[in-house]
């Protein structure tokens, strides 16, 4: 990581997606640190956004959706606050004056883009958008080592990583072992889990997410995206690291060295502490995240995935170990084809095989330009709107 860090309390940060879960959170962590707030961002949620820029007072406030974006500065119209519509919008947010931390918890490959903005003026980056290194890390990164540019992992199995990893030197370094909760149908064989629906799928036994997010927990996607952000982010290749499932969810991840110590990280599970340490880092204060009380957890519990009931972590792993843009292809594929769960479109086991279908009809181009990967991830999603298993 490069950069200096001027401290909690006179960091400015930008907030795009901040009426999200993680955006919503953010603002309470940088409520208890006194942290200003100069860009925050929405999609469609303009309400919840007012209350917003109307505590907070930002500079800039971004609307991804132009209509809804319209309706907002007629809202506000009383404020000085700027409204900047569409993805450009997104883009002033990341980019705007006096902003030392950028926090992308936009969804979507929406992030990408403002993303890259915000690495070109090397400011840190907290990266909750999962999009942008699945899609397009290789790039991401190496134009952050350019520009001094910090990324800073808020995902609570990427912190943990970054966290343990500071305990010894990279060439120590074994093994990367993310966890999984499992979601709502651990344990369930692939015959049962073609019945089930999108409510039992929205049922998440640990984590409150958004509903893209919490079918992909579901599907084992989630965590395929994450080894592939792994990749990227830590630059250790998908073979050094291995997925295990840890229902209590209080263990966020491990990291295994060459002398066969295995250091993790514990907490429990609370967004608050991630999204500070990002903020925060190198430094450790007191934290909204309560501690845990072990007596109470009492066991902690591990099991291997099953990677024939949930066959698109396998999908994801396979396409980390593939530089270029299958990841965007599979991303993609993967966006639409929830979309369609969701609707009722698809069966459970229909988005593993409308992602797999769109993985062999769009291959992979290697070294591929920005507009490669963005058209590739585009091109992915159109086909996954309309091919049926």
């Amino acid at each position: 990581m490069t950069g200096n860090i001027t401290g909690p309390s006179r960091t400015p940060v930008s907030i795009l997606g901040s009426t999200g879960s993680i955006g919503r959170q953010t603002l309470e962590v940088a409520d208890m640190l006194n942290i200003p707030v100069v860009a925050i961002s929405a999609d469609r949620n303009i309400a919840l956004l007012e209350e917003q820029v109307r505590k907070y007072k930002p500079a800039v406030a971004a609307v991804f959706d132009e209509n809804a974006a319209r309706d907002f500065k007629v809202r506000v119209r009383d404020l000085d606050t700027r409204v900047c519509p569409g993805a450009e919008g997104l883009v002033e947010a990341a980019c705007a004056d006096g902003a030392g931390t950028v926090v992308t918890a936009v969804s979507g490959a929406a992030g990408l883009l403002p993303t890259l903005a915000a690495v070109e003026l090397g400011r840190r980056i907290a990266i909750a958008n999962k999009e942008t290194l699945v899609c397009a890390g290789e790039l991401v990164m190496k134009r952050a080592r350019e520009r001094g540019a910090e990324i800073i992992p808020v995902d609570s199995e990427h912190s943990a990583l970054f966290q343990c990893l500071r305990a010894g030197t990279r060439s120590s370094v074994s093994k990367l072992i993310l966890t999984a909760s499992g979601g709502p149908f651990r344990g369930m064989s692939r015959e049962t889990l073609r019945d089930v629906t999108p409510d039992m799928t929205l049922r998440h036994p640990v984590w409150s997410m958004g509903r893209k997010i919490t079918v992909d927990s579901a599907t084992m996607m989630n965590k395929g995206l994450e080894v592939i952000e792994a990749v990227h982010l830590f630059g250790f290749p998908p073979e050094m690291i291995r997925v295990v499932v840890h229902p209590e969810s209080v263990i966020h991840s491990l990291v295994e060295y060459a002398d066969n110590s295995v250091l993790a990280q514990m907490s429990i599970p609370d967004m608050r502490l991630p999204i500070q340490y990002a903020l925060t880092y190198p430094e450790r204060i007191k934290s909204l995240a309560a501690a845990p009380d072990l007596t109470v957890i009492a066991a902690l519990t591990f099991q291997e995935p099953d990677m024939e009931a949930f066959p698109c972590l396998g999908l994801a792993i396979n396409a980390a170990g593939a530089p270029g843009t299958a990841c965007s292809v599979l991303n993609g594929a993967n966006e639409a084809a929830v979309e369609r769960f969701l609707k009722g479109e698809l069966g459970f086991y229909g988005i593993f095989e409308t992602v797999a279908a769109a993985l062999d009809r769009f291959g992979n181009i290697t070294d591929p330009s920005l507009d490669d990967i963005i058209m590739a991830g585009e091109a992915a999603r159109q086909f996954a709107r309309v091919w049926n298993p």
